[in-house]
This record gives C-alpha cells, structure tokens and sequence, in this order.
C-alpha cells in the first residue's frame, strides 16, 4: 500500500504554481537575469499529461498566476534590497506576456474561476485558494510547478498551515539550484507532508478509478414495534434522526440516524433482524459488470436508492448487502 493510499481522489486537487513565461521561457524575466531555463522549463512536457489525466479523472486543477504591478507603493516601502531588485526588472507585470501562463500549457485552463491570481510567493496569502479548496470540498493538495525555493515551497509551507494534506510532486517541480532543491525537498518530506513523483501520482489516480469496498455506510433494523424503537434510541440513547428518510421500496416505513443506523418494521419475528447492510462503494457500474460475471445473485440491479445508484446482492448465506455509490 502506498501512502497516497490514504487520499481520496474526490477530495484532491492538483495545483499548478506559477507555470508562467516570466519563469519558464528563455525570453522572460529569469531567462534574461541569466538563469538556466532549460532547468526550469524541463517540467514543462512532464506536467502536460499529468493536468489531463487529472481533468479526465474529475480531479481539479487550480492554477495560480503571479501578478505584479509597477509601481507597487507596498514593495517600495522596503528599504532593503528585494528578491526582483536582483532581476532584470520586476517579473510577471501584469497585463504582459512575461506574465502569461506559457504556450504548452495555457490550453489546458479551461476553468477560468480555477486560475488563482496572487502578488506575491504563496498561493494562499491574500488570494482566493482556501476558500476555493474547501467549496470543492478539497483536503489534500498535490503540488507542482516553478520555482521550487520561492513560490511552490511557500505555497507548499502556506497548505500545510491551513490543514490541508500536502503531497509534493518533485519531478514536476523545478528550480533555479539543484542543492536548493534537495535541501527543499527534506524540509518538505519532513514538515510539510509527503514526496513523491508523477509516476505513482499516476498509478494512485489509476487505483482510485478501480471499483472498491469503501467501507460501512449503515445497518437496518427490522424491529416488531417501530414507534417504541425510535423513542428508545433517540428518547434514551440520543440517536440523531434524519430529516430525509423515505419509506422502502416496499413501502415499509424507514426512519434513519445520523450515527449509521436505520430502523423499519418486520422484526425480529424471523431470525434475520438485519433487513441488509449497506456499504459506499466506488465506480458502482464496474462493480455492477464484475458482480454479473462472476454469477453473484442479484437482490435488485443498478438502479436509484435512498444514498445513490445501487445494486441489492446476496453474499453466500442469503444476506443481503446494499452497495451505492454516492450522487455528485
């Protein structure tokens, strides 16, 4: 098991820092102050099929794009030398092409509201980022881009400061040292969160798309008097009930408990009190096919139910097992 294994692919997102002419061509601002584009923009090709396995996958990718103004009346307040005082002018101006997101990739931003725009290193100081992240209900970033000492390591600083689980793609990130970036790459496996490369970033995007088990989403009891069950467990054992129960299939009536449990009629008369058990599960029409192969006797096929599109099987012993997969 990798460790990218205790990520979900539905609650990931790959960012792209900083990806711009300015820092990536010989003719923008690096280029001209004399440093090794060619080290720079070696990630170029790399990145490219990595963000479309990601778009094909569901997985977002937000793209942050440095801005600068000239004159900036907050920079001029410094009285030290700055970082662009060191360069052939102030890089990524805004409005010219120095600032622009380079030609390889500038037609994968087909989402407008994912480009990220920022004035300064970090991809969450003083921008939209984290609000973005947590509207598509984001809790693990994977981070690319340029340069490795600057931009993405502040940004890779600033995710793991708000919470979020950081993985570092190190062979899609690149910078302007190599000793730099070896002495990066320790602090952020050490502090930050996790490296890996793009190969088994790949591979996990790979595994996330294959049907699994989840886990146990809830139990259904069949009890002989509903009415007294429901006082017992939110009455006396302070079960919460949902709002948005509605009766079975079969018309029997259903309540259901934010902890898991779900109570019906029809019990315990027989010796089977659990009417099925329900488990969440992942590419439910793939799991449906293998199932059908395999012979698995089917309850009911792929179809809507109370959580998502089911299917209704039987394991050997007849009980019934419900797996869904949830509606986006």
């Amino acid at each position: 098991m990798s460790v990218l294994d205790l990520l979900s692919a539905k609650r990931s997102a790959l960012i792209v820092v900083d990806l711009q002419n300015a820092f990536c061509h010989p003719e923008g601002t690096l280029g001209k102050s004399g440093l090794d584009m060619d080290r720079l923009g070696a990630i170029i090709p790399k990145l490219r099929p990595v963000i479309e396995r990601c778009q094909a996958a569901g997985i977002p990718v937000l793209w942050t794009l440095q801005e600068h103004y000239e004159p900036d009346d907050r920079r001029s307040r410094k009285r030290l030398p700055t970082h662009t005082s060191k360069r052939k002018g102030v890089s990524a101006l805004s409005g010219t092409w120095d600032a622009q997101i380079v030609d390889e990739l500038k037609d994968l931003v087909t989402n407008p509201s994912y480009v990220i725009r920022k004035h300064r290193f970090g991809g969450f100081y003083e921008t939209r980022m984290d609000i973005v992240l947590k509207q598509l209900g984001v809790d693990a970033v994977f981070v690319t881009g340029a340069t490795a000492n600057a931009c993405v390591e502040t940004t890779i600083r600033e995710a793991y400061l708000h919470d979020y689980d950081v993985v570092a793609l190190t062979d899609l990130i690149s910078g302007v040292n190599a000793e730099w970036e070896e002495t990066a790459r320790q602090v952020w496996q050490q502090y930050f969160g996790v490296t890996t490369e793009s190969k088994d970033f790949m591979d996990w995007i790979d595994r996330e798309q294959e049907p699994a088990t989840i886990g146990l989403h809830h139990l259904l009891l069949k009890v002989s008097n509903l009415d007294a069950s429901i006082r017992f467990y939110v009455d006396v054992l302070g079960f919460s009930e949902r709002s948005d129960a509605k009766p079975l299939p079969d018309g029997r009536r259903f309540v259901a408990m934010t902890q898991g449990l779900g109570l019906t009629e029809g019990g315990p008369g027989d010796l089977g009190q659990v009417d099925h058990m329900a488990f969440e599960v992942r590419n439910v029409v793939a799991l449906n096919d293998r199932l059908k192969k395999l012979g698995v006797e089917f309850e009911r096929e792929i179809g809507p139910g109370p959580y998502g599109h089911a299917i209704y099987v039987k394991d050997p012993d007849g009980n019934i097992l419900e797996l869904f997969e949830k509606l986006n």
